[in-house]
């Protein structure tokens, strides 16, 4: 069931007032919650029935364990146990291929132990809400990663949904389709699937002209699920953390990473760069070496191939270079020209790697590449349509950010039958534009 499809909006819905009409008892929403993670997991695959509340029972008393014991070879046997079960379920979703890797389940599983661990939090006592918190159906199948006990919190504190929160969650949602029905799914049927498949077929220019429509394909793809997995927990009340923040106007990667998928970059710095040996050494290089490994160790989680190591390393060396760059020039930020030309810079650097990361081998990848590098021009393959969104594309990532809120706000102010009549417009256009249906997320196969 995806977050793009009619089946899901019928399910939501369904959700919605069923949710709202028992919100006055919390063990009664708790459990329209697990109805709800659990049925969207089972329309997937009803083996999920069986793994899902079978981990999070195992975490669940693994954290009244860290809580309640002080002795530290038992809480490190604990929480090995909690990282071993949740990534041995990655890689058991990946041997049986599962509709869902559980990635984005374990990790967000992970932080309610490992935060135990670090005695950052207190446990739950309440067996419900911590099932209900890490199967969480808006953040399953793509993030955002939310700590769990973020969510833990929201459900303690319930609140009406005002009307603000709830035209907020409907902008949100018809923006997250219009990012990927209209923009993303165009890209890549019209252009960058062909090209990918067969970029010999293809000439240089229009070769370049697919890997920036990838570089944009992603972004509107993975931050339109974003915009409706937010928008739809914001209609049960739930906020969950931003993921993107317009990251192609990063001026170097290490801004990139704390523009683009935040939640993992956070997870990332917090659960596993943080907990490499050396940091704490005089030596430097262990600070490089652990930047190398975990962007690294970040792309192999995408898929074991070399293509995805590439990427992480190209990633990894960028934030190393960032590093020694700010070490010998201070932290200043770019100002002016400067800064414009180290956001060009950062942009087809990123474009670069997302060659590795879209690729289905190191092959293709040479010979888009060499494609490239051939010079030879012609856009005969680029229709006119494709052209239009590409520059919609272009001129929406980079609008200021306060035309956005400005967007939202008036939105949100609109009379209801305002904002009913702007998403119906909008689904009637989006089924006009979108006559294929639409593609699978790309996230959703991490």
């Amino acid at each position: 069931m995806l977050l793009s499809t009619s089946t899901y909006f019928v399910f939501l819905v369904g959700i919605f007032f069923l949710y709202w009409s028992v919100s006055r008892v919390r063990a009664l929403a708790l459990s329209v919650l697990l109805f709800a993670n659990y049925f969207f997991y089972a329309r997937w695959d009803l083996r999920y029935l069986a793994i899902i509340p079978l981990a999070s029972t195992c975490d669940y008393f693994i954290g009244l364990g860290l809580q309640a014991t002080p002795n530290r070879v038992l809480r490190r046997m604990l929480v090995t146990t909690s990282i071993v079960l949740n990534i041995g379920l990655i890689a058991f979703a990946r041997d049986w291929k599962l509709s869902i890797t559980l990635s984005f389940y374990a990790f967000q599983a992970l932080t309610y132990t490992l935060d135990l661990y670090r005695r950052d939090i207190k446990a739950t006592q309440s067996y419900l809400a911590h099932l209900a918190a890490v199967s969480f159906f808006p953040t399953i199948l793509a993030g955002p990663i939310t700590r769990v006990s973020v969510l833990l919190e929201q459900f303690e504190k319930r609140k009406p949904l005002d009307a603000a929160d709830g035209g907020r969650a409907l902008f949100l949602i018809g923006l997250g389709l219009i990012k990927k029905l209209m923009i993303a799914d165009y890209l890549a049927g019209n252009l960058v699937n062909r090209v990918f498949d067969f970029p010999n077929l293809y000439t240089g220019a229009e070769n370049l002209i697919a890997v920036y429509s990838y570089t944009l394909q992603i972004f509107y793809d993975f931050s339109g699920y974003t915009d409706i997995a937010i928008g739809s927990a914001l209609l049960l009340g739930i906020k969950l953390p931003p993921n993107f923040n317009r990251p192609y106007a990063a001026h170097n990667i290490a801004d990139f990473w704390r523009r683009w998928h935040i939640t993992l970059s956070n997870w990332l710095r917090d659960y596993l760069y943080f907990s490499l040996p050396g940091l704490r050494s005089k030596w430097k290089i262990f600070t490089y070496t652990n930047l190398l490994i975990t962007m690294v160790l970040g792309g192999l989680w995408h898929g074991q191939s070399w293509n995805f190591a590439i990427w992480g390393a190209l990633h990894g060396t960028g934030l190393i270079i960032v590093r020694l760059w700010q070490i010998r020039t201070g932290r200043k930020p770019a100002a002016g020209w400067w800064r414009i030309a180290s956001i060009v810079l950062t942009v087809h650097y990123v474009a670069f790697a997302w060659i590795f990361f879209r690729a289905p081998n190191l092959e293709t990848v040479g010979s888009i590449l060499a494609r490239i590098a051939s010079g030879t021009v012609s856009f005969a393959n680029l229709s006119t349509g494709l052209w239009v969104i590409l520059a919609i594309a272009i001129v929406a990532h980079y609008l200021p950010a306060k035309w956005y809120e400005f967007s939202v706000n008036l939105y949100i102010r609109a009379p209801f039958f305002a904002q009913a009549g702007a998403m119906a417009a909008l689904v009637i256009g989006l089924q006009y534009v979108a006559q294929t249906g639409a593609a699978p997320f790309i996230y959703t196969r991490f």
